[in-house]
């Protein structure tokens, strides 16, 4: 909590291009670890005694950017504040009327219809190429991308395995219906995998979607099927301490004809976002795909929001609520 500071800023005339917002909810991604190191990456480091930024949903409360009124709700990247002034580099989009008109709540693009839930479809339907029959492997499966991924897999017919933490989170994965879960608590990922692989007659995994790296990772290697494919999201296993990761049976990788690629989501999001929205939003008003949301309230509570990411103190989506 010594690395965050809380601060007022002064109020500020509104320019051309620019939108005043009230926030409503923030997101707090595990991504965003990565922003805090001074390391060339994908996306520039956050700065020390500048504000940091993030996913948010707010208010309009003034305009003077074309499209824009007071009263509409936007997603936007200007998070980690209650409001203030954003311009066009934070990326306003008016959530979509026909949505919440249907009921979705505004939150819901901050995850399934947000960053994480298209990190998922992307990641598993265009990344890793995942098909109806398929055997997923999914690791932080209780988590908002590897949730959202477990219950789009199932919605395609393919068997989902999913790893968690602890009774709660394998329970929830459950009802969402994979059809097996690991404990990595309960002992070794690779004897667990191979174990349930076995329970279900599978001879191994066509599809590896990573959260998590390590042990996990060596277990999707030593489990592969040939020509299976591995969708690399994120290694938050090794985001705090940066130790090497072991890979102990990447060797299959050339017998087992195995394809790994790395993506970011915005790499790929805005040539398919259409089709992310119509599929994602039918998936959810048809109850195929949910979502937990783990609650903070105030802005002051963020950084232990953004902290109990990398403890497992989420179930499905971590949020700050203002």
């Amino acid at each position: 909590m010594d690395n965050f500071a809380l601060r007022d800023l002064p109020e500020a005339p509104l320019e051309a291009d620019q939108l005043r917002v009230r926030n409503l909810w923030l997101s707090v991604d595990p991504y965003m670890r990565g922003r805090m190191n001074d390391a060339k990456s994908y996306a520039a480091s956050f700065q020390i005694d500048q504000p940091m930024t993030g996913g948010a949903i707010g208010e309009v409360v003034e305009s003077r950017m074309e499209g824009f009124v007071s009263g509409d709700l936007i997603l936007h990247m200007g998070g980690w504040r209650d409001g203030g002034i954003i311009g066009l580099d934070m990326m306003p989009n008016k959530l979509p009327p026909a949505a919440l008109d249907a009921g979705m709540t505004p939150q819901t693009f901050l995850h399934n219809m947000g960053l994480t839930g298209g990190t998922a479809w992307i990641g598993l339907l265009r990344v890793a190429a995942a098909k109806p029959g398929d055997t997923i492997f999914v690791s932080a499966a209780a988590g908002a991308v590897g949730s959202a991924v477990v219950q789009i897999a199932k919605a395609r017919e393919m068997t989902v395995i999913g790893s968690a933490g602890g009774a709660e989170k394998c329970a929830w994965v459950t009802q969402l219906g994979a059809d097996a879960v690991i404990d990595y608590k309960a002992g070794p990922v690779l004897s667990e995998l191979v174990k349930v692989l076995a329970e279900l007659g599978k001879p191994g995994i066509d599809v590896y979607f990573d959260n998590v790296g390590g042990e996990h990772l060596d277990a999707a290697f030593a489990t592969a099927n040939d020509f299976a494919r591995f969708a690399i999201c994120g290694m938050i296993d090794v985001y705090n301490d940066g130790k090497a990761q072991e890979m102990k049976y990447l060797i299959r990788t050339i017998p087992a004809r195995i394809r790994m690629e790395g993506f970011i989501y915005t790499d790929q999001f805005f040539d398919c976002m259409e089709e992310f929205y119509a599929d994602m939003g039918g998936l959810i008003a048809s109850g195929a795909v949910t979502m937990r949301e783990t609650v903070h309230d105030g802005i002051e509570s963020a950084p232990d929001a953004f902290l109990g990411l990398f403890s497992g103190a989420n179930v499905g989506k971590m949020l700050v609520r203002l």
